[in-house]
């Protein structure tokens, strides 16, 4: 590469990588003062709570690197343009799309460290995370559906319990229907059904079965039946934030899982998938927004072009946000939801970027 190259490819990396060092320690430092009374009331290892905010840092830089990587790049390329750098290379012959070589170099690299940091890091960390979190900030909040627990096993079997204990692994008023051809042909209730471990069984108490039958209905109870069956109690609940704790192909193998259960919840777990991929994408977006608005000097200097980047900075946050959230709510497609403002954005970098050539 020419020195011009290393010259803005090393000031994106290290503006980059100065941002995230400056904002970590101000977000560890704001959780803590949120959370300390809660972590001293519960008298929280030490150990638990280093291990705490190491998974802390991992997930607020993989929540957050657009927002630091757009003010980066936003930050130098100004201080370039204040410092009439960026009218001697272009005075220089450099067209504006060479100038903009070492800048979409830099973005692969963010891309590539984003997208292994949001499959396999982020991952682990967002156990973690989330875990600590439910444990001792939460008040032991549960953090499955534990109500009215309705579920397709596979193509002929549903289950539903009124009530699900994750401790105990015990639901409360089960009912399993077999269908074939769309029509029932048995159906077993019972007050409960619990887990034996030991075992690997399940204990169905007050059993009852009913075979359908052409010529009538055959009925079999028993106080108590031990038995197996093809799922898991803790499967067929899972983690709210499950999906977030899945390396990228474990969670494509969970939702083609949960689709065959009939899971509520697809539209949730595809958003996670999705902005596995469309974050990192947003990198190259965000670069060529930052650098086709801040590469020129503006009266009034680089707090006009820090103020007009942070406001598009948040306007972005606000459509992945909103578009996700109406996707996990709705019948909205995660694909679009996820997509579509980088999309938005894209046409506004495209925008940008030609008027920023004049």
């Amino acid at each position: 590469m020419k020195i011009l190259d290393w010259y803005i490819l090393k000031r994106y990396l290290g503006t980059f990588i100065t941002m995230l060092l400056l904002f970590i320690p101000i977000g560890i430092t704001v959780n803590l003062a949120e959370k300390i009374d809660k972590m001293l009331a519960n008298e929280v290892p030490f150990s638990e709570v280093a291990i705490y905010y190491l998974n802390f840092t991992i997930y607020f830089a993989n929540l957050l690197f657009p927002l630091f990587l757009f003010l980066s790049v936003i930050w130098f390329t100004s201080k370039l343009a204040n410092n009439t750098e960026v009218i001697a290379f272009l005075s220089s012959g450099v067209s504006f799309y060479r100038f903009l070589r070492p800048y979409i170099i830099g973005a692969t690299i963010v891309c590539v460290g984003a997208y292994i940091l949001g499959t396999y890091l982020a991952p682990a960390a967002s156990r973690g995370f989330n875990e600590f979190s439910y444990e001792y900030l939460k008040n032991n909040k549960d953090a499955r559906e534990t109500a009215n627990v309705y579920r397709q096993i596979n193509d002929n079997d549903y289950i539903y319990v009124s009530r699900f204990t994750p401790s105990t692994r015990m639901g409360q008023n089960f009912t399993l229907e077999h269908f074939e051809d769309n029509t029932l042909q048995y159906k077993i209730q019972a007050r409960s059904i619990v887990y034996i471990p030991e075992d690997s069984v399940y204990r169905l108490n007050q059993y009852k079965k009913r075979i359908i039958g052409k010529e009538g209905d055959i009925l079999i109870s028993e106080p108590k039946v031990d038995t197996t069956f093809s799922f898991d109690l803790e499967d067929l609940t899972p983690l709210e934030y499950i999906a977030e704790t899945l390396t990228t192909p474990r969670l494509r193998e969970f939702i083609d899982k949960e689709k065959a259960r009939g899971s509520s919840a697809i539209n949730r777990y595809e958003v996670v998938l999705y902005k596995r991929f469309s974050l990192p994408v947003s990198a190259y977006i965000l670069t060529i927004i930052a650098v086709a608005v801040s590469s020129m000097k503006r009266r009034g200097g680089m707090g006009v072009n820090l103020a007009l980047g942070i406001s598009l900075a948040f306007i972005f946050i606000f459509f992945d946000k909103v578009f996700g959230t109406i996707s996990e709510q709705s019948d909205f497609s995660p694909l679009v939801a996820v997509w579509l403002p980088n999309v938005l954005f894209g046409i506004l970098a495209v925008y940008l970027l030609n008027y920023a050539k004049r």
